[in-house]
């Protein structure tokens, strides 16, 4: 079981300009919570306890000040400083001395995923896992992404960044899953034309040696890119509109924690006790009422 992860929380956010002048993308709000708690929320459902957050200099004491270093979860939260964006795979060589010799998951920080049953695709990746594995979407709009063509078997044929004329429609999202070696392989890449290291040559290392899996999602799953002010009003307004009809908080880390075992009901109440008046404090003391009833 891949029991560490990474979020990649860094970036300079231009897109969301003039909102990230002065707090990073991460920390603005997607309805009701702070972004970087959605990317948290998937690895903590998956089981991972060991979590490391890239972040710039400058926003470390708000991450710490947001998070702390976990334990309020049952989890550890640590941290690294990436003096400017570089490509995602920059995130394995600053995470060398966390990875060590254990497979991570690397989560985007800006990236929400929702879908019954996306946990359990998860974990059927990770049992046929051997290398590296991505988790793909259809998208409406591929030339926007890293494409994935597959051929009639569902294998994986190339994969192409951005490619003005795609021949799939399936997308990579911002999930991966890698082994020990993506330390090594990474440092060995070469910047492309942006002058930035790419994901996509990073998975064609591990495609040319047929250690690469790409998982299809099917209908019914959501992944929500935040990355423009129009996809996080769009991902706010899904939010709402789920917790609103289901009577759920999606991403409630209290909770996850307390279902996972990771804190005991007691902690729980406590933290409950601590978050004034609002709903979010109100849905984690309807479930310990729940509890007591």
């Amino acid at each position: 079981m891949i029991r560490k992860g990474i979020i990649l929380a860094g970036g300079t956010g231009s897109r969301l300009y003039p909102m990230t002048q002065v707090v990073t993308k991460q920390l603005l709000p997607v309805f009701d919570k702070p972004m970087i708690y959605y990317p948290l929320s998937i690895l903590m459902m998956k089981g991972v306890q060991d979590i490391l957050i890239i972040i710039k200099p400058e926003d470390q004491h708000l991450f710490e000040k947001l998070l702390g270093d976990g334990s309020q979860w049952g989890i550890r939260i640590s941290y690294k400083v990436q003096l400017a964006p570089r490509g995602l795979p920059e995130a394995f060589t600053l995470g060398r001395d966390f990875i060590g010799n254990d497979p991570v998951i690397l989560i985007l920080g800006d990236n929400i995923f929702y879908g019954s049953g996306f946990i359990k695709h998860i974990m059927q990746m990770e049992e046929e896992h051997k290398g590296a594995s991505i988790f793909t979407f259809r998208v409406k709009d591929p030339s926007r992404f890293g494409v994935v063509n597959f051929d009639s078997n569902g294998n994986i044929v190339d994969l192409e960044e951005k490619p003005q004329n795609p021949r799939s429609d399936w997308a990579a999202s911002g999930l991966y899953l890698f082994d020990p070696d993506v330390v090594e392989r990474a440092a060995s890449l070469k910047p492309s034309e942006r002058g930035e290291l790419e994901i996509v040559d990073l998975l064609l290392e591990y495609h040319k040696e047929g250690r690469l899996k790409a998982a299809r999602a099917p209908r019914g799953f959501a992944w929500l890119d935040t990355g423009t002010p129009g996809s996080m009003m769009q991902a706010s307004q899904y939010i709402h509109i789920v917790e609103e009809r289901q009577g759920i908080k999606i991403a409630c880390l209290e909770e996850i924690a307390y279902q996972r075992g990771l804190i005991s009901f007691e902690k729980l109440k406590m933290l409950a006790s601590q978050m004034g008046n609002n709903a979010y404090a109100e849905y984690i003391r309807s479930i310990v009422n729940d509890h007591e009833h």
